[in-house]
């Protein structure tokens, strides 16, 4: 059992940084500690979500799953959504598309 007289190490904000943009692509990295929760929000263009250290949990009101590092999910324009981490989190974030420039669904390429 912990010790109640223990200082409570400080939980560490939301990371946001931006990494680049080119063209109508702009790249965003985001970093979660362990219990941190992005709210339900839309965007209103398509964003690829790559986990590259630990695994995040989404939600878009009917399915929820995670994705851990190494994989992707996809999040359609005006989807709305919401993730979490429930271990220290990092992801980078594709924003594809500028604004008033139409935005179309994703899909990914089977092969």
């Amino acid at each position: 059992m912990p010790d109640p007289e223990a200082p409570v190490p400080e939980r560490r904000p939301l990371g946001w940084e931006a990494i680049g943009d080119a063209g109508s692509l702009r790249v965003v990295g985001l970093k979660l500690a362990a219990g941190q929760h992005v709210q339900e929000h839309r965007n209103a263009i398509p964003v690829a979500v790559i986990v590259t250290e630990g695994a995040l949990h989404f939600s878009d009101g009917s399915h929820t799953g995670s994705v851990e590092a190494g994989g992707l999910f996809l999040i359609n324009p005006g989807e709305k959504h919401t993730y979490w981490a429930e271990e220290e989190t990092s992801a980078y974030m594709v924003f594809a598309g500028l604004p008033g420039s139409r935005a179309r669904p994703w899909s990914l390429r089977r092969r």
